[in-house]
């Protein structure tokens, strides 16, 4: 199915190359999601990952910021960055998601590399291309997608290739974005997820009900009901499971002792460090280590 003359699109359509563990790796998934499944929470990979909206409208959450999405929309998140995608009531929505990783060590070519993947560093790491720009960066798309239906004996090295183009794609047009923040939300859901992106840059610190509502200059009480309301979390609880997550990266990805992270989290001591992270993850921060969270980052994935 072609979606306005533009994009290539098969529901159900998914495309992997090897496993998220493995140093190369490469997930495309064309598919919907609707309201009734959205991510309760936040989430983040160890990989690379683009979400490309393929409807009408939804909203995206980078590290508790919230952004309005048209169709062709480019998300673009790098490894450990909490994110998930909120769809409005309605019907499904389509989208194409890609994670991916490969080796950034390449000799001759290590800091092209890295200067490609500045993409994902952008304050607000979301492209919106028209006309020709957009066209050329969906075409390369359209070729990964018919490459993924046929059998060249090399495919995996020619999805590869296409997938490089399309990143050098976004990189060399990259001062075309016309994507413009503004919030569709009104003043009281746009200053409620204010506090999700303070709690997201302060969660290191002693948060709590009473500080944040001085912050914003609203009472405890009023703030209290409205981010349960509009959340589906009261205040203290999202704390936690920023906390957690943040300490789920860590354990995942440093060699930092299990207490040192417990108190850069914000956790007041070990011990509720640990029995927070048995509530919200059924198992221990070093048994979570240990299995490297592999089968809870898959789940996540595949639930997107």
């Amino acid at each position: 199915m072609l979606l306005d003359n533009i994009v290539l699109y098969e529901k159900h359509h998914l495309t992997e190359i090897n496993s998220p563990e493995d140093a190369f790796y490469y997930f495309f998934d064309y598919d919907e999601r609707s309201y009734t499944i959205n991510m309760e929470f936040p989430h983040f990979h160890q990989f690379y990952e683009f979400c490309i909206f393929l409807d009408e409208t939804a909203n995206h959450l980078i590290e508790g910021d919230i952004y309005d999405l048209q169709f062709l929309d480019i998300v673009a998140i790098k490894p450990s960055v909490l994110h998930k995608t909120q769809y409005p009531h309605g019907g499904p929505k389509k989208r194409l998601i890609i994670n991916f990783m490969f080796p950034m060590d390449t000799e001759g070519i290590r800091d092209d590399l890295k200067t490609l993947f500045t993409i994902f560093d952008k304050p607000v790491p979301i492209y919106r291309f028209v006309g020709s720009y957009r066209d050329q960066i969906f075409g390369i798309l359209n070729d990964i997608f018919r490459l993924t239906n046929s059998d060249h004996g090399i495919n995996t090295l020619l999805i590869h290739n296409k997938f490089i183009e399309f990143l050098t794609k976004i990189y060399l047009f990259q001062n075309m974005n016309t994507y413009v923040v503004h919030s569709s939300e009104n003043n009281l859901t746009s200053k409620v997820y204010s506090i999700t992106s303070y709690i997201h840059e302060h969660y290191k610190e002693n948060l709590s009900l009473e500080h944040i509502a001085k912050q914003f200059y609203i009472s405890s009480y009023y703030l209290s009901h409205q981010f349960k309301k509009i959340t589906g979390f009261t205040l203290n609880n999202y704390i936690q499971m920023t906390r957690i997550r943040n300490a789920q990266q860590l354990l995942l990805t440093s060699d930092m002792k299990v207490t040192h992270i417990a108190e850069a989290c914000g956790f007041l001591s070990f011990s509720q460090f640990n029995r927070t992270f048995n509530k919200h993850c059924g198992t221990s921060p070093t048994k979570y280590r240990s299995s490297k969270g592999l089968k809870t980052l898959s789940s996540i994935q595949r639930s997107e």
